[in-house]
């Protein structure tokens, strides 16, 4: 839609980082303004119980923003301003762990990663591995390249537009 505002990709960015499937707030992509917004998840989640809430406590008719955020979420049952942002799950950070250890030319430190991130623990095996071998610095800005390159594939494909702030 041309109404529709750019969304910096390190707020998309930021959004799939963080970790909202079990908290009681939800991130969403709030088109309208070009900005991902963090917000109760009831509002998101069961819009008519957060009305209920909201007219127990007396806020119908607050001026509060962030109540007139969480209306807006609550009337755009269409979802048509505000859609949630990309999905941790679907980057599937562990098949970029070993897509990150296949770019490596220290065929000792790749198969030393190989072997971290087999088992339980994998992501903090994984982690203290790179440590050790000094490839933090490495494996976050391929992390970064490829979280980039996720989120913008994730705009295209959802008709979001985004500007290159990273």
């Amino acid at each position: 839609m041309d109404e529709w505002k750019p969304v910096a990709l390190s707020e998309l960015i930021h959004a799939l980082e963080w970790d909202s499937e079990h908290s009681e707030y939800v991130n969403l992509v709030d088109l309208q303004e070009g900005e991902v917004i963090c917000l109760e998840r009831v509002a998101y989640d069961d819009p008519a119980e957060w009305w209920e809430q909201m007219e127990e406590a007396g806020m119908m008719n607050s001026d509060d923003p962030e109540f007139l955020v969480q209306k807006a979420v609550a009337e755009d049952h269409g979802h048509e301003r505000f859609i949630l942002p990309p999905d941790k799950f679907d980057y599937h950070e562990y098949e970029k762990m070993s897509e990150f250890i296949e770019t490596l030319a220290d065929e000792n430190a790749a198969d030393q990663l190989r072997l971290a991130i087999r088992g339980k623990g994998a992501f903090r095996c994984f982690k203290d591995t790179l440590h050790r071998l000094d490839l933090t610095d490495s494996w976050y800005e391929y992390r970064h390249a490829t979280m980039k390159e996720f989120v913008i594939a994730w705009a295209e494909e959802n008709h979001v537009p985004y500007r290159d702030d990273t």
